[in-house]
């Protein structure tokens, strides 16, 4: 068993979570943002990678609506979470677990255990990164049974090869970048038989924003 997972980001219309220079603020409106939190409070868990963190400083709470807060998982293999970190401060460290590898430095893990962090070990695959169906395994024995995945698009790509992703919400905002970083990594995919399919699409317009759900069919 695992957690049932949907993938939430806003993208530019051509498919862009930041510019070039790596700004992201803001992408999407107001009401979508109202909407995410929403999202946000109807899960158990937000997932997002060190990458995210590093580059955004996110809280990762439910501030828009009333609501609880999820717990907040920060893919991390060397535990590079500054301890300044938002997902650490002001009280917020003992609702943050930060997934890294069995040799990510003991005084790194030491200093944000002392700031309430929760730290998870997970094995690295033969790739060097995390195998995403083992760590689902791992939140699931944890009472995790639904995750939001919010970036970024590295690990949004390691999550949808190994077809742990179930369905989206995706933000599309009338803008574009032309340049910027993508949305999602490389997934592996040359042509476009082998292209993943979004199964009964949901159109519906937020804000200035329009705002697309379905469910993930692999092949």
């Amino acid at each position: 068993m695992r957690p049932v997972v949907t993938l939430a980001y806003a993208q530019t219309l051509d498919g862009r979570i930041a510019a070039a220079d790596g700004t992201s603020r803001w992408i999407s409106g107001p009401e979508s943002l109202v909407r995410t939190h929403q999202l946000r409070s109807q899960h158990d868990a937000i997932m997002v990678g060190i990458g995210t963190v590093l580059a955004d400083n996110p809280s990762l709470t439910v501030r828009h609506v009333h609501g609880p807060n999820p717990l907040r998982i920060v893919v991390d293999r060397n535990l590079r979470t500054p301890l300044s970190a938002a997902v650490l401060v002001d009280g917020a460290a003992p609702h943050t677990w930060l997934v890294c590898d069995a040799q990510a430095a003991p005084a790194r893990r030491h200093a944000l255990q002392e700031l309430g962090a929760t730290i998870i070990t997970q094995p690295l695959n033969d790739e060097s990164t995390f195998a995403m169906q083992p760590l689902l395994h791992t939140l699931a024995s944890h009472g995790i049974r639904t995750l939001m995945l919010e970036g970024g698009s590295r690990l949004i790509a390691s999550m949808l090869r190994a077809r742990c992703v179930d369905r989206v919400a995706i933000t599309i905002a009338p803008k574009l970048l032309g340049q910027g970083i993508p949305a999602i990594a490389d997934l592996g995919i040359t042509t476009m038989g082998n292209a993943l399919c979004l199964h009964e699409p949901r159109v519906t317009q937020c804000g200035d924003d329009i705002w697309l759900e379905a469910t993930v069919r692999y092949a």
